[in-house]
């Protein structure tokens, strides 16, 4: 592929922008959108994939689903890209939250597939400015135990129609 003036300096990020700003989005499509600008590209895909392996394992009852979401949320080593984009979509119903983290999943893997061609292509980027000042958290982490109480938004109540 034959690196055009397009594909010159192409802003990786350009379609989270998109959906971040899009108003057929719901709110918290567009918050979890606006969430990823400038994360990496491989470390923003596969964090959101670990994310919602481990929530559908919870919502699925799968053994050990609960220690994993627990050890991602209280996890005090990592950055805290995970816990972001969890508690932008806590509380609106587990199947809304799946359905967000894998909204966002798609989009991200279309930007590392992206990304890939552009890197084949010996195309240049724009560098990604990295959301966080800091690679680990430098504040309190909250404690998650493994056996963590799941409310109402984990399971479905049929008198609530929407």
């Amino acid at each position: 592929m034959k690196t055009t003036l397009f594909h010159d300096g192409f802003d990786l990020d350009i379609a989270l922008r998109d959906a971040s700003l899009d108003p057929e989005n719901s709110p918290s499509r567009r918050m979890i959108a606006a969430a990823s600008i400038g994360m990496a590209v491989e470390d923003a895909y596969y964090s959101v994939r670990e994310l919602r392996e481990a929530v559908s394992w919870v919502h699925e009852g799968e053994i050990g689903g609960k220690r994993r979401l627990a050890a991602i949320l209280s996890n005090d080593g990592s950055d805290d890209f995970q816990r972001c984009i969890y508690y932008c979509l806590a509380g609106r119903g587990v199947v809304s939250m799946l359905d967000d983290l894998m909204w966002l999943e798609d989009l991200l893997e279309r930007r590392g597939r992206v990304a890939s061609k552009l890197l084949r292509a010996r195309a240049r980027t724009i560098p990604l400015v990295d959301p966080y000042v800091a690679k680990e958290p430098d504040g309190p982490v909250g404690v998650v135990d493994d056996d963590f109480r799941q409310g109402p938004s984990w399971w479905m109540d049929p008198s609530i129609v929407r």
